[in-house]
């Protein structure tokens, strides 16, 4: 019984995680592509070695890895033994992070990117689930990212939470928070000290960081 629930388990992950990459990077960009003729996709180059570069790479390995997971225990790869509520726990935890993902970017409409470019000015997004931090795209990430280990808990899921964790750190950080405040200055600013980076009320800017007496 245990071994069907596994089973199950890695099959949905596998599921939730696929059709989330393919929304969050293929769907929409092509929504966005016909609406406005721009895919909305700003990746560049990045110096290697650099912070920037890194977090690139990491977030990319954090993806392959996270849709690796699945198939790997499908394939046979130990895992863990958790109980059936980790499981359950981790199944919502995947289907509430692939929801948030598509709302939020959807909240976002034509300021929608991934990544960035310094010289493009794009509106400032506060609404909706922007409300309640400032990069809720990589907060639902996470939680997906959680879900899956616990339903699919072995190694390969473990370090995709962990890329995934050190990657969008370094991409927020050191890309686009010094972005969004060369582009948005002091809205920026009263958005950042009153909304948290990841999760509510947690990781606010002090005006004094942000450049403010």
């Amino acid at each position: 019984m245990r071994g069907r629930v596994a089973m199950t388990a890695a099959w949905f992950a596998l599921t939730a995680n696929l059709t989330g990459a393919v929304y969050a990077f293929g769907v929409r960009s092509y929504l966005a592509w016909r609406a406005t003729r721009d895919t909305g996709m700003r990746l560049g180059t990045q110096p290697p070695g650099s912070l920037a570069w890194w977090a690139r790479v990491l977030f990319v390995g954090a993806l392959a890895l996270l849709l690796a997971a699945p198939v790997a225990a499908l394939a046979g790869l130990p895992a863990l033994a958790v109980a059936t509520a980790v499981t359950v726990t981790g199944a919502v935890l995947t289907a509430a992070g692939t929801v948030m993902v598509v709302l939020a970017q959807l909240t976002m409409g034509s300021s929608w990117r991934v990544g960035v470019d310094p010289a493009e000015r794009t509106d400032l997004v506060v609404g909706g689930l922007f409300r309640f931090c400032r990069n809720p795209i990589f907060t639902a990430m996470g939680m997906t990212a959680a879900g899956t280990l616990l339903l699919v808990p072995n190694l390969v899921s473990a370090a995709g939470l962990v890329a995934l964790l050190v990657g969008v750190q370094l991409q927020v950080r050191v890309v686009e928070e010094p972005y969004l405040l060369g582009a948005h200055g002091a809205a920026y600013r009263r958005y950042a000290a009153r909304t948290g980076r990841f999760l509510p009320l947690v990781g606010r800017l002090k005006t004094a960081a942000l450049g403010e007496a």
